[in-house]
């Protein structure tokens, strides 16, 4: 049963919101404002929307505008789960910010909270704005011009088993002097996404992993990446093996062979048989140039076969 919360329920709504804050933390570099969170719930319960499902689920919404809703949380004990006290708690939020005028509702989610995210999109929540982060130590160096431009790269495998890739890369990279800073994303559009600090620094650790996490996994594996803010560079190896490479300017460490120029060029079949892009799409995005100049931005370049490829840039 949804009811309002009153100021004799104030214990249990702290203690529903510890339980949330607990199992989604704040990114590590946030300063800790807990006690600021719990003192606004106070004023809350005076002030906003503060839901109960019983003793099991809590909703917090306020009106931030004309228009907008914002729903700060909502949160369900685990044992109460699947039972749709969620849809209970967000609907009779969404009805009482109706009531004050608002007709649209926002919430934050973090991008590593898949299942958050599937079950919100799949209510009617679409994705309006990203928020993105670096370390400062890590953006400075790529960002100076004496290096030429920004080199970095990303291993995307081909598979919806994150936990499988994780523990892969976990025992792939310390042959490679890894140093700690990999993230493995959840799966996305059937890709999970592979970032290491080592990987960024160096294109051919880049290279080597994908190859080992292809072979490892026995399927399709992407390197994807710029390197010195110029060139524009994929792999695609499949079971092991090197199947499609890409140079956006395939001379750009030096002059080549006619034949190995070429063989730098994208394979449309190959890239639609194995990611299923569109071919013709292939062929109007992965082009090559005898100069960095002769093609889009790097970085503008870098994306576009990203969404391409469908996986996240």
């Amino acid at each position: 049963m949804i009811r309002t919360a009153t100021t004799e329920d104030l214990p249990l709504v702290r203690e529903l919101w510890r339980a949330f804050e607990a199992e989604v933390p704040d990114a590590e570099w946030h300063d800790d404002d807990s006690e600021q969170d719990l003192a606004a719930l106070e004023r809350a319960i005076d002030d906003d929307i503060v839901l109960l499902a019983d003793d099991v689920g809590l909703a917090v919404a306020t009106k931030r505008g004309a228009r907008l809703g914002f729903l700060d949380v909502v949160y369900v004990r685990p044992a109460a789960r699947g039972r749709g006290v969620a849809t209970d708690l967000v609907r009779a939020a969404a009805a009482r910010l109706g009531e004050l005028g608002a007709d649209m509702l926002e919430l934050e989610v973090l991008h590593s909270n898949g299942g958050a995210r599937a079950v919100y999109e799949r209510w009617g929540f679409e994705p309006v704005e990203h928020m993105l982060a670096a370390p400062i130590e890590t953006l400075v160096r790529r960002l100076d011009p004496s290096r030429g431009g920004p080199t970095f790269g990303s291993v995307h495998v081909q598979t919806d088993d994150a936990g499988a890739v994780e523990r892969a890369v976990h025992k792939v990279l310390p042959r490679f002097g890894h140093s700690g800073g990999t993230t493995v994303s959840e799966p996305s559009n059937g890709w999970v996404s592979v970032r290491d600090e080592l990987v960024n620094r160096d294109p051919d650790i880049l290279q080597r992993l994908a190859k080992e996490l292809s072979y490892t996994s026995g399927g399709v594996v992407l390197a994807l990446g710029v390197e010195e803010g110029s060139l524009v560079r994929y792999t695609l190896y499949d079971r092991g093996s090197n199947v499609d490479e890409y140079w956006s300017v395939p001379e750009f460490r030096g002059p080549l062979p006619p034949g190995d120029a070429i063989a730098l060029g994208a394979n449309p079949t190959v890239v639609a048989r194995l990611t299923g892009a569109d071919p013709a799409r292939v062929r109007q995005i992965a082009r090559t140039a005898a100069t960095p100049d002769d093609l889009p931005p790097a970085l503008e370049l870098h994306a576009q076969i990203a969404e391409l490829m469908g996986v996240e840039g």
